[in-house]
């Protein structure tokens, strides 16, 4: 199949690349850096010739609330627009776990409105909700720090590799559409504060992490399970201790 990764330069989208095409599948990755860009439209028509499925694994460069909902919201219009005339047959969008229950979040927000214009589009569809990936371990741990504290909420806190992130997306896209959603997570679950008290120290991070149940995420405080998948979800098969040894 000829399958188009948007955001295909990324962090997963890459890695979606590298294994679609190791089955056997043209694997097209499409990103302002390869001449495709989803806000303005360009070379959208061009890339979608002969596609069968389209993979959108994008990201707003800015997690400001406005301006996250304004790059899913025209990025996700414009795509759509664009499969529709091309015929493509199956869009699959990586999502977050949990967007459906905390709409008061900016980012998650954003995201639920980019899912109802792909269950509204017409177009045969699946979206893989995820937890949060290991990989952006640092930049949680950035975002929470207050004068030199990492404030951490003891909320349930299950992250995945994004290799398995994108294993599961590829199996997903090769497939046939769910017409729904499916979650990812990764096989442990435990507390956020205590993760990344573990994580930290396996940086050699000196900042301390401070246990605190009105710290804040994405500008909002956290409920037990707001980050954790349901029953039925797919777990990925790396731990983060064996992820850290090949990071």
């Amino acid at each position: 199949m000829k399958i188009v990764i948007i955001g295909g330069t990324g962090l997963i989208g890459s890695k979606l690349v590298a294994k679609l095409g190791e089955h056997g599948h043209e694997a097209v990755a499409a990103a302002p850096n390869t001449g495709v860009n989803t806000l303005t439209g360009e070379g959208l028509a061009e890339v979608m010739k002969g596609t069968d499925v389209v993979i959108d694994v994008s990201n707003s460069p800015s997690f400001e609330d406005a301006a996250v909902l304004e790059f899913f919201t025209t990025s996700t219009g414009n795509l759509l627009a664009a499969e529709k005339k091309a015929g493509v047959g199956h869009h699959v969008a990586l999502s977050v776990v949990g967007t459906g229950r905390r709409p008061d979040i900016g980012y998650f927000a954003a995201k639920i409105a980019q899912e109802e214009l792909i269950k509204e589009s017409g177009i045969p569809y699946s979206i893989v909700h995820a937890t949060q990936f290991f990989e952006f371990g640092p930049r949680i741990a950035d975002g929470a720090t207050t004068g030199g504290e990492v404030h951490i909420a003891p909320v349930a806190f299950q992250p995945i590799a994004g290799d398995d992130v994108a294993r599961n997306v590829g199996r997903t896209a090769a497939g046939t559409p769910l017409n729904g959603a499916i979650e990812i997570a990764g096989p442990k679950r435990c507390r956020m504060d205590e993760f990344f008290r573990g994580a930290l120290a396996a940086w050699g991070d000196p900042r301390q992490v401070v246990t605190d149940p009105h710290a804040h995420y994405f500008g909002a405080e956290l409920t037990e399970l707001d980050l954790v998948p349901g029953d039925g979800a797919v777990l990925g098969g790396t731990t983060y201790e064996d992820w850290l040894k090949t990071a």
